[in-house]
């Protein structure tokens, strides 16, 4: 499971704190916490800066890449902001979140991802909006696909989104993003799959649990990627618990591990 930190992002107010006042330090230290935790990049997002988020941006992967060693999302539709941001890494292969098949936001991301090699979360998104049914996200994940592979992007360099959306303002958006994974990863195994998991819960009470349901169901159709938080205990316990049920930790010796290492909820 590719685990994408999502604790630095510009919408939680310590963050937003943290970025205004260039507070390096806990900036790093919640970069840390998250690989520590278990994540495989680290998510970083200055989005609610709208006069100036390339700086911010730029600023924030700076700070990261001076506490660690860990690999980045770079979190935002503006071209600009992601360039400052990927003219400045150093922390190996990056991930540009996101793309959508809007033309616009397309052919404007599109040239980053080529100079500069990057992966890509894809979300099923086009110009007429987030498909409500399963069928018409499929279609869109399947244009972007051969769109980004036909200009010579590897497929496991793809992370094709969901577009997981609040079940708590439509019964069916669990179920619909789930069979979305399940049809994209079974016609495409190389692309991986990667969602916002907590969008599911947003608007409910005992978020959490929404959350680490969600997590096994989705992981069982075929989710190998989520940007989470990783400090939530429970929710890894559950992620590495499931992993290991569904044949893709040998002999539980990953989850064995992690017991040992004392970092489980059990």
């Amino acid at each position: 499971m590719i685990i994408i930190g999502e604790k630095i992002n510009s919408t939680i107010k310590s963050v937003r704190d943290a970025i205004e006042k260039h507070d390096s330090l806990f900036i790093q230290d919640l970069a840390e916490k998250q690989c520590k935790a278990g994540a495989n990049y680290i998510d970083v997002n200055a989005g609610m800066f709208y006069d100036n988020e390339p700086e911010n941006l730029e600023w924030l992967v700076k700070t990261v890449q001076e506490g660690t060693d860990a690999p980045m999302a770079f979190d935002s539709p503006n071209p600009a902001a992601l360039e400052k941001a990927l003219k400045v890494n150093k922390n190996g292969k990056p991930i540009i979140n996101s793309i959508t098949d809007e033309k616009e936001r397309y052919e404007s991301i599109l040239p980053l991802i080529l100079e500069y090699n990057t992966s890509v979360i894809a979300l099923c998104m086009d110009d007429s909006g987030m498909p409500e049914t399963i069928e018409d996200r499929f279609l869109v994940a399947e244009r972007l696909i051969d769109k980004l592979t036909s200009k010579g992007v590897n497929p496991c360099d793809i992370y094709i989104d969901p577009m997981v959306r609040p079940i708590g303002t439509g019964s069916h958006y669990g179920i619909t993003a789930i069979e979305t994974i399940r049809i994209v990863k079974s016609k495409y195994p190389e692309v991986h799959i990667a969602c916002g998991l907590s969008n599911i819960s947003f608007g409910l009470p005992g978020r959490k649990v929404f959350n680490q349901a969600f997590l096994i169901a989705a992981m069982t159709a075929g989710l190998d990627g989520a940007i989470l938080d990783p400090l939530d205990k429970k929710l890894m316990t559950f992620l590495y618990a499931t992993e290991a049920l569904l044949g893709q930790d040998e002999f539980c010796m990953n989850f064995l591990t992690k017991y040992r290492e004392g970092v489980l909820d059990i």
